[in-house]
């Protein structure tokens, strides 16, 4: 039985709670906050036994094998890196950190410690997507001709005209770049391969560019398929997540009209000279939870056990992270500049 804390009182207490209970292997002994009092409260409802006010306790806790991260990008490094130090596996949301050199140092951390690391990349883990990758593999489409992300919602955070790491980029690691395009990043490369470059438009509301909400990138796989990708979070009744790949043989689809971010994706196919069938895809699992982001997660904790149990580290991980947070850099530079980036290579096991 491996023993967790878990640093973060909100998505860390209604997402990754339950995923990590999920799994027989743990048992979540201690919450992590930044109000002792209210951490305190929320541990005794949940029934974990400990709470801390300050993780620097949570990590030091010799009872706490294993350690969850769920707050700022801009924080996480300090407490992986802390963690890690102390011999103890990580699991972090995306984006890693708040900029490329924190990231990195988060690598050289994992890399220098041997020990497994996880990383909250949960589109990858919702079965219409797994079905996807399969028969993409699969040669389904043939040979990939290009791929379009269209992804058009109102986060709740744009609703509210929230100021926090979602919402503006900077120094805090956020923005629609680290809150969105983060993953499509990862899951762009783990569909079709790692990307060779792009050119990236970022831009914010019509009344307070501060507020970062819409991106709009050209990519190419460096095997020689373009891509392109059209986001805003700031799309009232937008048509949600759109993800079509388009072959030599057919293409392939994946449609999310609904406003939850994982539940709702239906899958579709057509193969030359046939019409689009859709593909029935059933997620018992998701049925359990009333959180459509819970499934998904559980099985990257699946995964985070695997690889403490075996030794052997599985993506995605930190490799997998710096790699998003490379791209993301990439993406910053280029509207910046205005010109088109080459990917230079980076670690991370694009494809997987």
């Amino acid at each position: 039985m491996i023993r967790i804390g878990i640093i973060g009182s909100n998505y860390g207490r209604t997402v990754l709670l339950p995923a990590f209970r999920a799994d027989p292997r743990c048992e979540v002994i201690a919450l992590g906050g930044s109000n002792a009092a209210r951490t305190a409260d929320l541990a005794r409802e949940a029934g974990i036994p400990k709470a801390y006010g300050d993780w620097r306790a949570l990590v030091d806790d010799k009872d706490v094998q294993a350690v969850v991260i769920a707050t700022l990008p801009s924080l996480q490094p300090d407490i992986a890196i802390a963690a890690l130090q102390a011999g103890k596996p990580v699991f972090a949301e995306k984006p890693l950190a708040g900029d490329l050199a924190a990231a990195r140092a988060m690598l050289t951390a994992a890399e220098q410690s041997g020990l497994p690391t996880g990383i909250d990349f949960n589109f990858t883990r919702i079965m219409a997507w797994l079905r996807a990758k399969e028969m993409l593999d699969q040669g389904c489409v043939g040979p990939l001709r290009h791929v379009t992300v269209h992804w058009h919602v109102e986060s709740r955070a744009i609703q509210m005209r929230m100021r926090n790491w979602k919402t503006a980029g900077g120094n805090d690691g956020g923005g629609v770049l680290g809150n969105f395009i983060s993953h499509c990043f990862h899951y762009l490369e783990w569909f079709a391969g790692p990307i060779g470059g792009l050119q990236a438009r970022v831009s914010g509301l019509p009344d307070d560019a501060e507020l970062q909400t819409t991106v709009a990138m050209a990519m190419q796989y460096k095997s020689g398929p373009q891509i392109s990708l059209s986001m805003s979070c700031a799309s009232y009744a937008g048509m949600g997540h759109h993800i079509e790949f388009f072959g030599e043989d057919g293409t392939l689809v994946l449609h999310n009209p609904t406003a939850d971010y994982m539940r709702g994706f239906d899958l579709t196919y057509a193969k030359r000279p046939d019409a689009a069938v859709r593909i029935a895809v059933d997620d018992p699992l998701d049925a359990q939870y009333p959180d459509g982001r819970i499934a998904p997660v559980s099985r990257l904790v699946n995964k985070f056990f695997d690889a403490i149990e075996t030794g052997k580290q599985t993506a995605p991980d930190f490799a997998d992270g710096y790699r998003a947070q490379a791209l993301i850099d990439a993406a910053q530079r280029s509207h910046r500049q205005g010109q088109w980036i080459d990917v230079a290579a980076v670690n991370g096991r694009q494809g997987k």
